[in-house]
């Protein structure tokens, strides 16, 4: 299946719940980075009160949102980027927000991208993991993933699969409107470490997968 398939093809609640697991790596001309996706945020376009393209807001900033599904869309907020990527049909504006992996490949030059941070604190929230890339600029922002260092590995044979997917209300989203700010919208590998703020209590001995 191809990237432009795969992210348009069911919604974007779904397609969210199946990246979990799935290699998301960055080749950053010397080695390639990346681990496994282990949380994710949905949100869903022009009614969804806490994505970027609520009533229809465009602008260039957001313009990678009304990208065809399988475009990057790379947000800043001060001096930290995300990683999103669009989904449904051009001008339809949802996408989903990878929140962090689990490392597996290219971890020595991970810590290194962040200045020492290693364990959990290497890639558990969106802002670290794009650290830990070492993506510190918008450069890929509107490219589809296809024709940019990203790669979502799409193979099942080459997926994790959780024991357990947790769905929970996404983080950071304005309590000001109950409705949206509830909404199950994010999804999780439960008792991984890597997934952000999950408590040290809650950590599973195998990190939450299933064993082969």
């Amino acid at each position: 299946m191809n990237y432009s398939t795969y992210f348009t093809n069911r919604s974007t609640a779904e397609i969210t719940r199946d990246l979990l697991g799935r290699p998301l790596t960055f080749n950053d001309g010397k080695e390639i980075l990346g681990g496994y996706i282990v949380e994710a945020e949905a949100y869903l376009g022009k009614n969804d009160r806490a994505a970027h393209s609520y009533g229809g807001r465009r602008s260039p900033a957001n313009e990678g949102l009304y990208c065809a599904g399988g475009t990057i869309y790379i947000y800043a907020q001060r001096q930290y980027f995300f990683f999103d990527v669009a989904t449904q049909a051009k001008n339809e504006p949802q996408g989903i927000l990878i929140r962090a992996i689990d490392p597996v490949w290219g971890i020595e030059q991970m810590i290194d991208n962040r200045g020492g941070k290693s364990g959990v604190l290497l890639t558990n929230g969106p802002a670290k993991m794009m650290q830990a890339l070492g993506i510190h600029n918008k450069i890929w922002d509107q490219h589809l993933l296809v024709d940019s260092p990203f790669t979502i590995d799409l193979d099942d044979k080459n997926k994790k699969i959780a024991k357990k997917i947790i769905t929970d209300k996404r983080i950071g989203v304005n309590q000001d409107d109950p409705e949206w700010a509830n909404k199950p919208l994010r999804y999780f590998v439960g008792g991984n470490s890597y997934v952000s703020r999950m408590k040290k209590r809650d950590y599973a001995e195998d990190n939450g997968w299933q064993q082969l």
